[in-house]
């Protein structure tokens, strides 16, 4: 182990300590200055979650995933004059990037280039016409014969143009092999670029730290697009690191104790509150700092409960919500009416979120838990645009002139910088116009029905990728800038549309919708209901020509809570059943049948996800074993988590249990998405034989990556990731 004070730093784990040391020192002060009658009163918690997961979609046995410790302590303090104070600080040390580094840390990913296999469809079939030469040593043309080619070694610059000189193009056919305008990049592995005038060498970097994009969850060889992502703290290797909204460009520190940061996120909830007394008898309730503000009546789903960000990198979506929000700098005043002649009870409150912007932390690539895989996504369309990068199953293969095939093959091939992937991420800056204010009305009628009617404008915590096609980025084909170059003949002036660059924007999203729940005697059951409308949410959408679409969204959840005797199991305490169905219908959804597969949005139209759980009391209710199961069923996908709780003492809690998920077996088909590699945006270049013009759009071209993980939800996405746990939490 490191030594505790590191480069004149004490580590973050440390610091945690004395942090809360200094707390209960302050209180026991505090204690002794104040009366008796307002003490501090401070608790102070200790847990650790350790995790081992199994083998992921390379049959490679993961091993420790998570060896978190969590120290927390809670304040609460009567401040005088009706104000009170309430903090919650929390600091985390995860030792799993040290103690399992091949996998999460300073030595993950790849060794070498070799070890980075990129799909390449056309090897076979242009051996066996010899289109490249031989197939000897000698040939470095050879390295693209086969099935698949190492990191780097795709189709590029020598290939294109000689493609490009045979085909006729327009203003093309220089003498020796073209006039050499491609900005395609050649492999390292032919060697001497001096036998090849003219061409630049791939400068991706060192091929180790890699992994091909989705192969923890999905095979690599399926036929579709995939690429290379670097996967090591970005301390180690700062490639596609950017700040995508709190997460991405971590170094190994931040990672293991993420609490420590410039946003002092260590600081969990800090904040007063005070009730004031209206002359016509209402109260004014006021809290200002710090907290978490939670809408909605539901369990998982956040279908009204939007107004914090979440932290899915913290343990995905199974841990609870209370602990995975993401506080913010909030101000709430709730108008406390009282009752009247139809209603018990009513309140009016009013919320705003001043905090700077903050996303939800889909989980940094190269972390144990990266949500829909998404943040490799990001990481990986970064480096493409800033240092290129090889794309798998890219390039027809079809004599020069001849338009592509939907059904053909296709070489992988090297794109220089500046050409696809991810430019920009645009974080929206602190100005009062991007600070958040919600409303909410609330009552409980005379019969017990309590209700609420929401109201909530936001910046979206999801982002968005629009395509930025011709501003700012290179033509591989012809080096110009869209298609601006002579050499783009006949498409010269034509808008580019459908490029696969992006920037990242999260859109103004406004929201309105309400809750109730209520008791069914007859059943013995309670009921739960949730629903919202949003207007201004964005979707990936390859029919469009920015390749994202606005759409209105409504979701919902309804919930029944029912307690049941089983003897059993317990013969004198219930045993509690908890089922929810979740429902999202997104209005002017987008879905075409093209020539290569199904275009457009890759979200389904409607989802279903369906959660049950079962809890059972024992030994006094010091013993409780659980299930929670939960069904994606336009994904196919499933999970079931059981667990065993037991409280040893007032003090001590123990837990052990898993997380089993799967799928079925025609899931990847379901899956599997337009990639855009048949978009045509540098006609006559992109041009596909179903429709072989000038004009941009989508054929269809389909595979797993990078949209199939929209398809396939946070449960498919992460079908691979079983694993077992074992928590300790203790009381001080």
């Amino acid at each position: 182990m490191r030594k505790l004070v590191n480069r004149g730093r004490l580590r973050p784990s440390v610091i945690a300590t004395m942090v809360a040391l200094q707390g209960v020192s302050a209180a026991a002060w505090a204690q002794a200055q104040e009366p008796a009658a307002d003490p501090w009163k401070v608790d102070i918690y200790y847990e650790n979650d350790t995790r081992f997961r199994g083998k992921d979609a390379t049959g490679k046995r993961v091993g420790l995933s998570k060896l978190r410790n969590t120290l927390q302590m809670e304040a609460d303090k009567k401040l005088g004059d009706g104000w009170a104070f309430h903090g919650i600080f929390r600091g985390t040390y995860d030792g799993v990037y040290q103690l399992n580094k091949d996998e999460f840390g300073k030595n993950a990913g790849s060794k070498s280039a070799a070890d980075v296999q990129i799909q390449n469809t056309a090897g076979p079939a242009a051996l066996g016409v010899g289109l490249l030469g031989p197939n000897v040593p000698g040939n470095p043309l050879s390295v693209h014969y086969g099935s698949t080619v190492p990191f780097g070694s795709g189709v590029g610059f020598t290939v294109v143009d000689v493609v490009e000189a045979g085909a006729g193009l327009p203003n093309l056919g220089g003498p020796g092999g073209g006039p050499g305008i491609n900005k395609f990049l050649d492999p390292v592995a032919y060697g001497n670029p001096t036998a090849f005038p003219g061409t630049t060498a791939a400068g991706y970097g060192s091929g180790a730290g890699l992994r091909v994009l989705g192969d923890r969850w999905h095979s690599t060889t399926t036929g579709g697009v995939a690429f290379a992502v670097p996967v090591r703290p970005c301390d180690e290797d700062n490639r596609g690191c950017t700040d995508f909204g709190g997460y991405g460009d971590k170094d190994q520190r931040e990672l293991e104790s993420p609490e420590f940061n410039k946003r002092l996120d260590f600081i969990r909830e800090a904040y007063v509150r005070k009730t004031f007394n209206l002359a016509d008898g209402s109260d004014l309730f006021v809290k200002v700092g710090r907290q978490q503000v939670v809408w909605g009546r539901t369990d998982l789903f956040r279908v009204l409960d939007v107004i914090n960000p979440v932290d899915y990198s913290r343990n995905n979506i199974y841990d609870e919500l209370q602990d995975i929000r993401i506080p913010m700098w909030i101000a709430q005043t709730e108008w406390r009416m009282g009752g009247s002649e139809s209603m018990q009870d009513r309140n009016l409150s009013l919320v705003w979120n001043f905090d700077k912007f903050r996303a939800n932390n889909l989980g940094q690539c190269g972390t144990s838990n990266v949500i829909l895989d998404a943040g490799c996504l990001f990481r990986g369309l970064k480096n493409l645009w800033d240092n290129g990068g090889t794309v798998s199953n890219f390039a027809p293969f079809v004599p020069p002139g001849t338009p592509g095939d939907v059904n053909g093959v296709f070489f992988a091939t090297n794109f220089g910088p500046n050409q696809i992937g991810l430019r920009t991420v645009h974080l929206p800056e602190w100005k009062l116009k991007n600070t958040q204010l919600g409303m909410k009305y609330e009552g409980v009628t005379k019969d017990g029905l309590s209700f609420s009617l929401n109201a909530l404008t936001y910046i979206s915590q999801l982002p968005s990728l629009r395509a930025v096609n011709e501003s700012g980025t290179v033509n591989p084909f012809t080096g110009g800038n869209g298609n601006t170059s002579p050499f783009s003949g006949p498409a010269q002036g034509i808008p580019t549309t459908h490029l696969i660059a992006f920037d990242m924007h999260f859109p103004r999203v406004n929201l309105i919708g309400g809750s109730m729940d209520f008791q069914v005697p007859q059943l013995d059951a309670a009921i739960r209901l949730e629903g919202a409308f949003t207007d201004g949410e964005e979707f990936a959408n390859t029919l469009k020509p920015e390749l994202y679409s606005k759409n209105n969204v409504f979701r919902s959840v309804i919930g029944v809570d029912r307690p049941v005797f089983i003897p059993f199991i317990n013969p004198n305490r219930t045993t509690l059943f908890s089922a929810q169905l979740f429902w999202q219908h997104i209005f002017q959804h987008e879905e075409e049948q093209r020539a290569g597969g199904l275009a457009g949005m890759p979200d389904w139209k409607n989802t279903f996800i369906g959660t049950l759980l079962v809890k059972a009391f024992l030994m006094n209710d010091r013993l409780s074993p659980q299930i929670i199961m939960a069904r994606d069923f336009n994904a196919k996908a499933w999970v079931a988590s059981p667990q065993v709780e037991w409280s040893l003492t007032d003090s001590l809690k123990f837990a052990v249990g898993g997380n089993i998920k799967g799928k079925s077996d025609s899931s990847d088909s379901r899956w599997k998405w337009d990639d855009c590699r048949s978009c045509n945006p540098y006609a006559p270049y992109t041009a596909f034989a179903d429709n072989p013009t000038l004009n941009p759009g989508s054929h269809g071209l389909s595979g797993l990556e990078p949209l199939g993980r929209f398809r396939a939800g946070p449960i498919g996405a992460a079908w691979k990731e079983n694993e077992v746990y074992f928590t300790m939490r203790y009381k001080f």
